[in-house]
């Protein structure tokens, strides 16, 4: 697959907030994932609040889902929300499941299995993390994804910090 295919290819991104406005940190990260060449944003998940995941003392995050379309390989989609990333404040190397402006997933690459250094599909967090998974449910519930099966059958991890979703 070269860096622009000519096919369109669904992609899944998670997207997550809990510095600074995470909402407004949210819709703009929205307006510039809309922006990416060869990409369309189809779809956004309503948006949850969660508590941190991975122990460190920070602000609850929101997070949410989107769904796109896009022409670009996975490695290259990922340069691009990394990108945005940065843009948005983010530092490379910082505390792992730590505070952050921004944080863009690529949870879902059409039907791809790939893994490399830099990226793994599906994203191996999806069946455990409720934050991803919830709002993933609410926009593609038919969705199947390579080795963990369609999305509205993964159970919810009973396991996880509480999470509401806002309206």
């Amino acid at each position: 697959m070269s860096d622009t295919d000519p096919l369109w290819r669904p992609a899944y991104i998670g997207i997550g907030s809990n510095l600074g406005n995470p909402v407004r940190q949210i819709e703009t990260a929205i307006e510039r994932v809309a922006d990416i060449a060869d990409t369309r944003l189809v779809a956004q998940s309503p948006l949850y609040r969660s508590a941190p995941f991975g122990g460190v003392e920070q602000p609850d995050f929101v997070n949410g889902v989107l769904a796109i379309l896009t022409r670009l390989a996975p490695t290259e989609l990922l340069a691009r929300l990394q990108q945005i990333e940065r843009a948005a404040g983010r530092e490379k190397g910082g505390v792992r499941w730590g505070p952050r402006e921004l944080d863009l997933d690529l949870l879902v690459y059409s039907s791809v299995s790939f893994k490399s250094d830099d990226l793994v599909i599906p994203h191996p967090g999806i069946g455990e993390r409720n934050f991803v998974l919830l709002p993933l449910r609410d926009l593609a519930p038919d969705l199947i994804i390579p080795g963990l099966g369609r999305v509205s059958g993964i159970p919810v991890n009973g396991k996880e910090p509480a999470i509401s979703r806002i309206d």
